[in-house]
């Protein structure tokens, strides 16, 4: 037996172990350097799945019916296969539409309806409520096994330790899951902690394994021969009768599609997800975490029926009273310790979770339509969000607790699992179906959920209230005693398990109702635009469909988003908004489609899809379409229109036709006026080295005896300006297939810095002929792009070459520096030559623009360099600009996307 302080100690020392890692977490990911950043991390995180049910529940559900316990792991591994299609589609979804929660995943998806998430709030709540409870309880139960090798009740409220562990976890959940209101919502130090806890309760698990099967026993044989010996043992080791079939595929079933619809598993496998290349490996790590953690569950399950015959010690707490038995102290601890993780990862993770969907769902929708609140009159509401936040997760906890006290103790911790797993599943229609079927509809979801929500709290809620005595006993045979609506046998469905009878009875009413009504039902225009954008994820990107129509300043816009998250984070969201598309936000005065679109989902981050919309709606006066989505809306509604319409219809079309025709051809004008100008252009370029060329060669022809060295400097004339005319031709052809669209695109996987480094290599005789520095800044990582690689390579010479022209020889400095954005890369090649006026900065992308300074004069070249660096980006689907102030040197800065993203790229991309 344990001394009490030698316990709590331990414990105490353990969670200020999570708060160290959570804060150096945090801190890394504030200087940039995230620690989850690996597929490692995130599949342990995802192993928040592995709670204290794993850790002592499984054993005790093994202990009563064998290896029945397994269909609880099987089904997440089969659905792990799935994860590619299923969790990378909701992980788009979600990162495009900066969804935080399941709340704010359903209520976007069905027309960012308000109340729709507040159902599915309150339906989390409810539902994750004898979740958090288990893991209380099993706290309070193996630490009371620690002190006296026997569970005990819990005592008083100030002697009850699951009162002060609810306490520290309330605690640690508001310190590093709410620090602060961030529109990205990732918690990296919270991730962390999380992994550092499934590696302590996946070695916990195991040392105990270890010792019963090798310190115990004499191996597997062993133990399993003496266990054989005993029938009612030996009855462990099969799957039963048919009911007993029939459980283990509903409970597989069930537990395949909570494994994405619980509010903590959503939370770390799509919220915190950093990179969706993670779920690659996580796909068959996250199964081989559950296939080592339930190793060992049989085994000590048979070892401790043996060990404590006739019930004399609760299997749930078999893990820790075999180590006590056998004057293991240290083990029992270190097994109480990975108990203790199993506990605090999961409700950690669920009331971070459930907080943002209460705050984002339930209560600030409510709060901004108080008007006598005059919520809108603050200037800084972030403050008020996190409070709400912080007060969800204590009241939470205190709900959790007081569940375990009231109602807990009647049921074993697999029970109390299996009741949440039940509601949580409630979610899946709407989820699933939210993501595959454009057809559904926000009435269908809203009436599959209640009538699902309805039938689980009467089948499984409140037969648990019965049972407890907070409900008459009668309860249990049927409101009037009607038998046939016995909670338990449902319309005389009997024989099978209570949560296998509750599970059919729910999805039959969740999905009949989400089906039929949804198809008696029509959707509205928000309601079909974000079922297209949920079903057609995969479908490249999808901002360039849309477009807006309506007014909204950008001041309005900055401050609002202030209002929320406030001024700093909002004012780095804009500079990160702006840098990305190359524009100055701070100096435009109307916002146009893209921005507004940006905002609200800046703010559903915050706040919430559908408050979001709300509050962008307040400021913006119109609304943010997609055009196929309208195109398709119009086709539909065109079916139900009298003939007369129809005509009416096809003669606008015919205008806008005609339009359309009077539009080309002014192009097609102004490309023959442009044609004519860039030939001139070419003609004069031609002719000047052309007639260099002539003289020099009449002057070398009509005077033989010239002086020898005459003679060569002539030659050397010539034969520079042979050069200088190959050279035009082959740009002026260069350039005329890149803008025609005729170039040939060799799209590869390419690391940045490499071709950085070649170009360098291949321009580095310049820099030497001119005594000039050329410096490369480049990271020590990078992420590749698909590209064109010499036409890359031949943006970073041009650029380089273009600087060797203007720097001063011999003291000529030149950097090129490369950086990480989140959706590509930049380069920027920097000098410190003479810089560029500002009223050519506009021009000397154009064709033949050249600007001179007091060195050079005229600089040497064609006019084209810069002309063919931007025809190839726009082809890749970059863009380049140029800053500099005259007198301190120019620096140019393209951008290039993760992946080529034009028609001619993606014809070279191979399984394109």
């Amino acid at each position: 037996m344990l001394q009490g302080w030698i316990v709590v100690g331990a414990s105490f020392l353990y969670l200020s172990l999570l708060f160290a890692i959570a804060y150096w977490g945090d801190r890394r990911a504030d200087q940039g350097r995230s620690v989850i950043a690996t597929p490692y991390i995130y599949a342990l995180s995802i192993a928040v799945y592995c709670t204290s049910w794993t850790f002592y529940g499984s054993v005790g559900r093994a202990s009563s019916s064998g290896p029945h316990f397994l269909p609880i792991y099987l089904g997440p591994t089969l659905m792990a296969c799935l994860w590619w299609i299923v969790l990378r589609k909701m992980v788009r979804i979600s990162k495009r539409n900066r969804i935080t929660s399941i709340a704010d995943f359903i209520s976007s998806r069905y027309g960012k309806s308000t109340l729709l998430g507040g159902l599915v709030t309150v339906i989390a709540v409810v539902g994750i409520m004898p979740y958090i409870s288990l893991q209380l309880k099993a706290v309070s139960t193996t630490f009371n096994v620690l002190l006296s090798a026997a569970p005990g009740e819990a005592g008083s409220l100030f002697t009850d330790t699951s009162f002060y562990v609810a306490l520290s976890l309330a605690a640690f959940s508001i310190l590093f899951g709410t620090r602060h209101i961030d529109a990205s919502e990732h918690h990296e130090g919270m991730v962390a902690a999380i992994a550092f806890e499934s590696v302590v309760k996946l070695i916990a698990f195991v040392a105990v394994g270890v010792f019963v099967v090798w310190g115990v026993h004499d191996g597997w044989g062993d133990l399993f021969g003496k266990a054989a010996l005993d029938p009612a043992i030996a009855k462990l080791f099969t799957i039963g009768s048919v009911a007993d079939h029939g459980n283990w595929v509903v409970i597989t079933l069930l537990s395949m599609v909570v494994i994405i619809c619980l509010p903590r598993q959503f939370q770390v496998a799509v919220v915190e997800n950093v990179d969706e290349t993670h779920i690659r490996k996580a796909v068959w790590l996250f199964p081989l975490y559950l296939v080592l953690i339930n190793l060992f569950v049989l085994p000590i399950a048979v070892a401790g029926l043996m060990r404590f015959p006739g019930g004399t010690v609760h299997p749930d707490t078999f893990v820790l009273a075999l180590p006590m038995a056998h004057q293991f102290e240290a083990l029992a601890l270190f097994a109480f310790i990975g108990g203790l993780s199993a506990a605090t990862g999961m409700i950690i993770v669920e009331t971070v979770a459930l907080s943002t969907m209460v705050c984002n769902d339930l209560v600030m929708p409510v709060l901004l339509r108080l008007r006598w609140l005059k919520l809108h009159e603050r200037s800084d509401l972030s403050r008020l969000l996190l409070a709400i936040r912080r007060g969800t997760i204590v009241l939470v906890v205190y709900l959790g607790y007081l569940y375990v006290r009231l109602i807990g103790e009647s049921f074993a911790l697999v029970t109390i699992g299996l009741v949440s797993f039940a509601a949580a599943a409630q979610f899946a229609p709407a989820m699933l179906g939210g993501m595959f079927w454009k057809g559904a509809t926000q009435k269908g979801a809203f009436a599959g959920l209640t009538a699902g929500f309805l039938i689980w709290m009467y089948t499984l809620l409140l037969p648990s209230f019965a049972r407890s005595g907070w409900l008459p006993e009668s309860f249990l045979d049927g409101p009037f005693g009607i038998g046939l609506l016995e909670p338990y046998a449902l319309f005389g469905l009997s024989g099978l398990d209570h949560v296998t009878h509750s599970l059919i009875w729910s999805m039959i009413g969740n999905l009949g109702a989400y089906v039929m009504v949804s198809l008696l039902t029509q959707q509205s225009a928000i309601e079909r635009i974000q079922a297209s954008l949920f079903v057609d994820a995969f479908r490249g990107d999808q901002r360039g469909s849309r477009f807006w129509r309506g007014s909204a300043t950008v001041a309005d816009l900055t401050a609002l988003v202030v209002r929320f998250v406030g001024a700093e984070r909002a004012e780095r969201a804009f500079a990160r908004y702006g840098r990305t598309r190359g524009v100055d936000v701070a100096s435009l005065r109307d916002a146009d489609a893209d921005l507004v679109n940006f905002v609200e989902r800046l703010l559903a981050g915050a706040i919430g899809a559908a408050s979001a919309r709300v509050m962008v709606a307040s400021v913006a006066q119109g609304e943010i379409v997609g055009l196929h989505e309208v195109m398709e809306i119009l086709d539909e509604a065109s079916q139900v229109i009298a003939y007369s319409q129809q005509l009416e219809t096809k003669s606008r079309e015919l205008e806008i036709a005609t339009e359309d025709l009077r539009d080309a051809n002014e192009r097609l004008k102004e490309l023959d006026r442009l044609k004519d100008e860039f030939i001139s252009t070419v003609t004069h370029e031609l002719r000047t080295p052309l007639t260099s060329i002539r003289s020099f060669s009449e002057i070398l022809h009509d005077n033989p005896e010239i002086d020898p060295e005459q003679r060569q400097q002539f030659l050397m004339i010539i034969v520079r300006e042979s050069e200088r005319l190959t050279r035009l031709i082959n740009q002026v052809l260069d350039l005329a297939k890149i803008e025609s669209g005729n170039a040939q695109w060799d799209i590869v996987t390419v690391d940045p810095r490499d071709v950085i480094r070649d170009a360098a290599a291949a321009t580095g005789q310049l820099f030497k002929d001119k005594a000039m520095i050329l410096r490369l800044d480049l990271p020590d990582e990078a992420p590749v792009v698909r590209t064109d690689r010499d036409r890359l390579m031949q943006v970073v010479i041009n650029l380089l070459s273009n600087a060797v022209k203007f720097c001063e020889a011999g003291r000529g400095e030149v950097t090129v520096r490369l950086l990480a954005l989140r959706d590509g890369v930049e380069v920027c090649v920097g000098d410190n030559g003479p810089g560029i006026p500002l009223a050519a900065q506009s021009k000397i992308f154009e064709k033949f623009q050249q600007v001179g300074d007091t060195m050079t004069a005229k600089p040497e070249g064609t006019g084209l360099g810069l002309a063919i660096c931007r025809s190839i980006l726009n082809r890749l689907g970059g863009s380049i600009r140029v800053e500099s102030t005259p007198g301190r040197g120019a620096t140019f800065c393209f951008f290039h996307p993760l992946e080529a993203q034009t028609a001619e790229a993606a014809e070279a991309r191979p399984g394109v």
